[in-house]
């Protein structure tokens, strides 16, 4: 096996064994980008001498005896819309091209801290708004397994790249399923962690409005979930830089080994082939000794709305002016496609839905007493065919629909885990589990019940 193929976990452990060397798995994973991004234009800004640099450092203080972390000399890849110390935080825009950042954002900040080796930033819609990934800045990413078929969004890059092999783990960021649906679209495994897990802040630009605060995170994707909760520990280290930033134990108490589990979450139309692929992967789960119970779950379709009501505010009120000087098609599209889910954005309203927020907070924190761990569908679709979101408002409106259990969630801002499970019809198939507030480890337990170790897939187009 290549070492581009192996998990963050194997590479780090031959590297403290000097089996290999830092540089040699930058190498590797430099030699494998350079063999498929062309085809799936996955990573937008590589920097191979910087990469090797820091892989050279981390060798020098291993043959010293120093102490390394516990990601020394592995590659990873970073999204392009956070902040990373000499390279442009351009969020796929035209305007930011020239926004060198002269700080790391701090997730960026801890991975390096592990030792990490980020080999390049991978690519992302213009403003970070879609469940597809093309912008006029970087270009169009392809799903490694099929270029027919989305790769997400909007950590498309991130989600390929990891797929494809160039890199172990790629950094992701999630407002309304930016982690979860990459991963599912391409076949790999996505954390969307606790609301304050994850420290993460830009210094290139200014605080997010309360939307954001209050739903954007910064997690991992990878292909296993070994690596995950690897990559959670790093990615979670303290740095308060990050106002929301909480120390939460990486494991909690013992739960009541219960799950719930909804075929069709608040009367969402799911896909037969999602719902059966759910009911075998409740099998296993049951096997492994847990009680699986089909319930209603607390409301989706409400905090969906809401959520859609918060995002639309913050991109009328702080996005609208540069999305009209951005002039990125796909953007303006889906933008005018969203422009029909939204709600007067008047003060009171933005009051209303921050005390309905606390509400079914407040439900579903209740509920995960009761069911520790929720198993159901990451969309109601397959993955969908790409760039079809441009087309009528009709097919996106069904679109947004499929996407309720992405959007929904994070307005609670309740941790996620999209897990594959297998291939259906040529094409992946996975589900999600939810768990409450910094219960991560619980949603990890039972992705290594469920989730395989997913092998890299190699473009043939």
């Amino acid at each position: 096996m290549e070492i581009w193929q192996e998990t963050a976990k194997t590479i780090a452990e031959k590297i403290q064994r000097h089996e290999i060397s830092a540089e040699e798995a930058t190498k590797s994973a430099l030699s494998r980008m350079a063999h498929v991004n062309a085809s799936i234009n996955a990573v937008v800004d590589n920097f191979d001498e910087e990469a090797l640099s820091e892989a050279q450092l981390i060798d020098s203080k291993i043959n010293a005896g120093e102490t390394v972390g516990s990601l020394a000399g592995v590659p990873v890849t970073v999204k392009v819309n956070v902040d990373q110390i000499g390279h442009a935080t351009t969020n796929g825009l035209r305007l930011q091209k020239d926004l060198l950042a002269s700080k790391d954002n701090p997730v960026v900040a801890n991975l390096r801290k592990a030792g990490a080796i980020i080999i390049g930033r991978t690519n992302t819609p213009a403003f970070s708004l879609r469940w597809f990934t093309r912008n006029s800045l970087h270009g169009h990413t392809k799903n490694p397994l099929n270029p027919k078929t989305t790769p997400g969004g909007s950590s498309g890059g991130a989600a390929a790249a990891v797929a494809a092999g160039i890199g172990a783990i790629g950094h992701g960021t999630d407002i309304a399923g930016s982690i979860r649906y990459p991963a599912y679209a391409c076949g790999v495994h996505g954390l969307r962690p606790s609301l304050g897990r994850v420290p993460a802040h830009n210094f290139s630009g200014p605080d997010r409005f309360i939307g954001a605060q209050l739903t954007a995170v910064s997690g991992p994707i990878a292909r296993s979930i070994g690596d995950l909760r690897l990559a959670l520990d790093v990615m979670s280290q303290p740095d308060m830089r990050d106002p929301w930033y909480v120390a939460m134990p990486l494991t909690g108490n013992a739960v009541p080994k219960r799950i719930a589990i909804s075929t069709s979450p608040d009367g969402l139309e799911v896909d037969p082939k999602i719902k059966a692929e759910l009911l075998q992967v409740a099998s296993k789960i049951e096997a492994a000794g847990w009680q699986v119970e089909e319930v209603d779950l607390p409301p989706l379709r409400q905090a969906m709305e809401n959520q859609l009501f918060l995002w639309m505010a913050e991109m009328t009120y702080g996005v609208g002016g540069t999305l009209l000087r951005e002039q990125d098609p796909d953007a303006s599209k889906v933008y005018e496609g969203l422009l029909n889910h939204r709600k007067n954005s008047k003060l009171n309203d933005v009051m209303d839905v921050l005390q309905t927020r606390a509400a079914l907070t407040r439900k579903w924190r209740l509920f995960l007493e009761t069911y520790p761990v929720v198993l159901c569908p990451v969309s109601g679709k397959l993955p969908f065919k790409d760039l079809v979101d441009l087309g009528s408002q009709s097919e996106f409106d069904q679109i947004v629909e499929a996407q309720m259990l992405q959007i929904g969630l994070p307005f609670m801002g309740l941790p996620c885990l999209s897990v594959t499970t297998g291939k259906v019809e040529n094409s992946p198939i996975g589900v999600q589990l939810i768990s409450s507030h910094f219960r991560e480890d619980l949603l990890l337990d039972i992705g290594e019940i469920i989730g395989p170790n997913i092998e890299v897939v190699s473009p043939t187009f």
